[in-house]
């Protein structure tokens, strides 16, 4: 039988005595401690109706409609972080960062309840994370410790809530998935070194929108759409939730490709995902799970944020299909 491995093991086994790693670990538990709570909260379904309300009338800090439940998942993550080393928080429902522990050496991205629409229709909706140093002497401004390259990251991953609790991992050495049983309250290692098949005849788009795309988007769609008689010469599947953590733990379990282009909607020009709470995490995680991440054609680890709640096309998943994609621009 293969070792059974509890996620603070595996933090403590990685960390050592590093302090350092043990900040990053800290956080990383944490972060994970507290979304069961907020998972819990998610499972309640119609019981907790009000959670998917919108909340007042303003959208948030990255202009969409903020649901109650976006709220309550923030204070508690801000809460929870209090205990660890994170100097500050940057949040996608919050225009600037808030301070947690200013005596931290860490600072937290967070998408606190990623696919927030699907709250009351029972599919499966998650939090987002990214985690990266921080040296109050060298960041006389906090916020410059989130604008930097994806490739800065030292750890990130996300909680996908649904039927299970699942934490997909990164501490920069591979991807990992811990499953939360609820019978023991705790995460165990499901999956060590996670690898995203190369090839794929699977792809994730909201199709809809094809009236919209630019022409390479519109031509790689056509062609997959062909299938065996087309160009590609095989039949492709199309999948799409709705949740990006629910998309994107479909990869990481048996490979396929998410596409989320910019297009020619108001608002959809430079894309709709923001490259720091969503985009650096997710590709951060997906080459070291040996997929690939990019705009659609330039690796997203690279790009240099200009604004904290910057909006980006997102391409990421098998590396090969990724490749093909950019091919098209």
């Amino acid at each position: 039988m293969s070792e059974i491995v509890t996620l603070q093991a595996y933090l403590d086994r990685w960390a050592g005595t590093d302090a350092g790693r043990k900040a990053v670990a800290g956080a990383v538990r944490t972060i994970a401690t507290t979304g069961v709570g907020i998972a819990d909260l998610v499972a309640r379904g119609p019981l907790e109706e009000g959670l998917a309300k919108i909340r007042g009338t303003d959208p948030n800090a990255g202009g969409d409609a903020q649901k109650e439940l976006d709220v309550i998942a923030e204070e508690r993550i801000v809460t929870a972080l209090k205990g660890t080393e994170v100097a500050f928080l940057a949040s996608e429902e919050s225009e600037e960062l808030i301070p947690v522990n200013t005596s931290g050496r860490l600072v937290v991205a967070v998408d606190p309840l990623d696919g927030s629409s699907n709250i009351d229709t029972n599919v499966s909706v998650g939090t987002i994370y990214s985690i990266l140093p921080y040296d109050a002497a060298a960041h006389a401004n906090p916020a410059a410790a989130v604008m930097r390259t994806g490739s800065h990251q030292v750890a990130a991953g996300f909680l996908a809530y649904g039927p299970a609790t699942i934490l997909v991992s990164t501490l920069g050495e591979g991807t990992q998935v811990f499953v939360y049983d609820r019978d023991k309250a705790d995460f165990f290692l499901a999956r060590d070194q996670v690898e995203i098949p190369a090839e794929t005849k699977e792809y994730g788009v909201n199709q809809s929108n094809v009236r919209q795309w630019h022409a390479p988007m519109a031509a790689y769609i056509a062609d997959c759409l062909a299938g065996k008689d087309g160009p590609r010469a095989k039949d492709f599947n199309m999948r799409w939730v709705g949740s990006m953590v629910a998309d994107a733990f479909r990869i990481f379990t048996r490979g396929g490709v998410y596409v989320y282009p910019s297009d020619k909607r108001k608002g959809y020009e430079n894309g709709r995902l923001r490259l720091i709470y969503e985009a650096n995490p997710v590709a951060f995680l997906t080459e070291q799970a040996k997929g690939a991440a990019t705009d659609g054609k330039t690796r997203i680890l690279d790009i240099v944020p200009h604004h904290i709640h910057q909006r980006i096309p997102l391409v990421f998943g098998s590396k090969a299909e990724v490749e093909k994609i950019a091919s098209y621009y």
